[in-house]
């Protein structure tokens, strides 16, 4: 008898202990070997932070290419002028203007781009554009990269896989670290560097337990809870691995 798709994904699920806290190192190893989907999953991290979302000196906002990009084709816009213009165009950028660009994003509220990248020279125009991109989280940001006069590494680490981590108003950060279609290897290389490159983001103000509760799934699959005790000792030996 042919098993339905829904009856297949409950026996799959049935698989995981829920109750269970996994190392990052099984959870990856179970979610490869779980057919939840036709697609190629993407698998996600999700950690509780210890912070405090309302202070804005505790508030993160990473951008980092990890290890083993996850080829995720982006549309980027470049607002900028004068020898940057050139620079951008030839970097790759999908759009590139200034007063032109702002203009149609502030009358048409056009946003059909993942990416925004901007000189220093023109963010006090592009300042206007926070109604617009700030819900959509495309306001771009010194802290991410985006407002910077070196545009041809901006758009060249977009387009390399770049990840932004930032948390939400609850301290909770979300964020992808491979394919269901990578080696087990290289997603461990993406999800030991992205959560290293967290560790080194935590605020000076914030005290305690940094990492207060981690989970991993993919798309369509289960959610693991993670042992950070586990997560850290795996962490030591990526360290080692590395230096």
């Amino acid at each position: 008898m042919k098993i339905s798709k829904n009856k297949k994904i409950i026996i799959e699920n049935q698989r995981v202990d829920k109750n269970k806290y996994y190392s990052p190192s099984e959870a990856i190893e179970i979610i490869k070997s779980l057919t939840t989907s036709k697609f190629d999953e993407t698998i996600d991290l999700s950690i509780q932070l210890g912070i405090d979302p309302k202070k804005n000196d505790q508030q993160i906002k990473i951008a980092t290419v990890p290890p083993n990009p996850l080829g995720k084709k982006v549309k980027i816009l470049a607002i900028c002028n004068g020898e940057h213009t050139k620079k951008a165009e030839e970097s790759g950028a999908d759009f590139v203007g200034s007063e032109d660009i702002i203009e149609k994003i502030i009358t048409e509220k056009w946003t059909d781009f993942d990416v925004v990248i901007a000189i220093p020279e023109l963010m006090p125009k592009v300042a206007k554009l926070g109604q617009v991109l700030g819900p959509k989280g495309l306001m771009p940001s010194p802290k991410m990269g985006t407002v910077t006069n070196n545009v041809e590494k901006a758009i060249k680490d977009a387009k390399a896989g770049r990840i932004e981590i930032k948390n939400d108003k609850l301290g909770l950060v979300n964020f992808p670290c491979g394919k269901k279609s990578f080696e087990f290897a290289k997603i461990m290389d993406n999800l030991y560097f992205l959560v290293q490159s967290l560790n080194k983001s935590k605020p000076a103000s914030s005290k305690g337990n940094y990492l207060k509760k981690v989970s991993v799934s993919s798309t369509m699959g289960p959610g693991f809870k993670i042992d950070i005790s586990l997560l850290k000792e795996e962490l030591k030996k990526y360290d080692g691995a590395v230096a």
